[in-house]
């Protein structure tokens, strides 16, 4: 068996990674903190502008590409075509998500759908076509963003709740189907995150109300899951598969 090196830096140098909803929020900062590392990254987001603006931002490493997660044709393509841009795919980085609030009696058919399409089989497509992929190479790293909804039930979250127990289960079958052939795939698991986003949905008493639940007592900032990505998507994590690392404060605990 060929001895690993671990490097303690946990550099990305020379790799290629696809960070999904990478135009902004999460996935922006995952996008940010890989080329720091010296990866090589495809932006692909359904908003193609944005995404671009991002991708400029973080100089030649970065491109852009418009992809609707829940179309697996539109998967596809985009997957195929980053393939040929680089020559390989090296770490998937699947951010891509929705949520839309209501007690479970009062949850539509459109908003159950549309979370499960985007946050599930969203998820299922873009994993599927890069670990296609990825086993054709014989490696890779797999990040699927899921949620500590993925773990514990939240009011007034049913779809959402369902959409991402449903990732880390899937998750978990594609870790136990592919390690063997050198494709390991992981979750991470947040609570609230200081995005734009985060910080006007938990504005005011609300969100303070709710971070007195939480042992840290604070929300997490991106960069802090960008930095577990990082981390799953080097070297070091090699031996990780299968797992889904909760990044809550310790809420979950409780």
């Amino acid at each position: 068996m060929t001895e690993l090196t671990i490097d303690p830096n946990f550099s990305l140098e020379g790799k290629v990674a696809i960070v999904s909803g990478g135009a902004s929020g999460i996935g922006g900062a995952v996008a940010e903190m890989f080329v720091a590392k010296g990866a090589k990254v495809a932006i692909v987001d359904l908003l193609e502008d944005q995404a671009k603006e991002k991708a400029d931002s973080l100089g030649s490493l970065a491109t852009a590409w418009a992809v609707d997660v829940t179309n697996s044709e539109s998967v596809n393509s985009v997957v195929d075509r980053v393939h040929a841009h680089y020559g390989v795919i090296d770490i998937l980085l699947h951010s891509a998500g929705i949520v839309a609030l209501d007690p479970a009696e009062k949850v539509t058919d459109s908003d159950w759908s549309r979370q499960i399409d985007v946050n599930l089989t969203g998820t299922f497509n873009m994993d599927r076509a890069v670990g296609n992929v990825m086993l054709a190479h014989g490696a890779g790293k797999i990040i699927n963003m899921a949620s500590q909804a993925g773990s514990i039930a939240l009011e007034n979250h049913a779809a959402y709740c369902a959409s991402k127990w449903g990732v880390i289960g899937l998750s978990k079958v594609l870790a136990s189907e592919w390690a063997g052939r050198g494709v390991t795939v992981n979750t991470i698991s947040p609570t609230v995150v200081l995005t734009e986003l985060g910080k006007k949905a938990w504005a005011g008493q609300k969100g303070e109300d709710l971070k007195k639940q939480i042992p840290t007592g604070r929300f997490a900032l991106p960069e802090e899951i960008a930095a577990a990505a990082v981390f799953l998507a080097s070297n070091a994590s090699n031996m990780i598969n299968g797992a889904d690392l909760i990044i809550d404060g310790g809420y979950t605990i409780q």
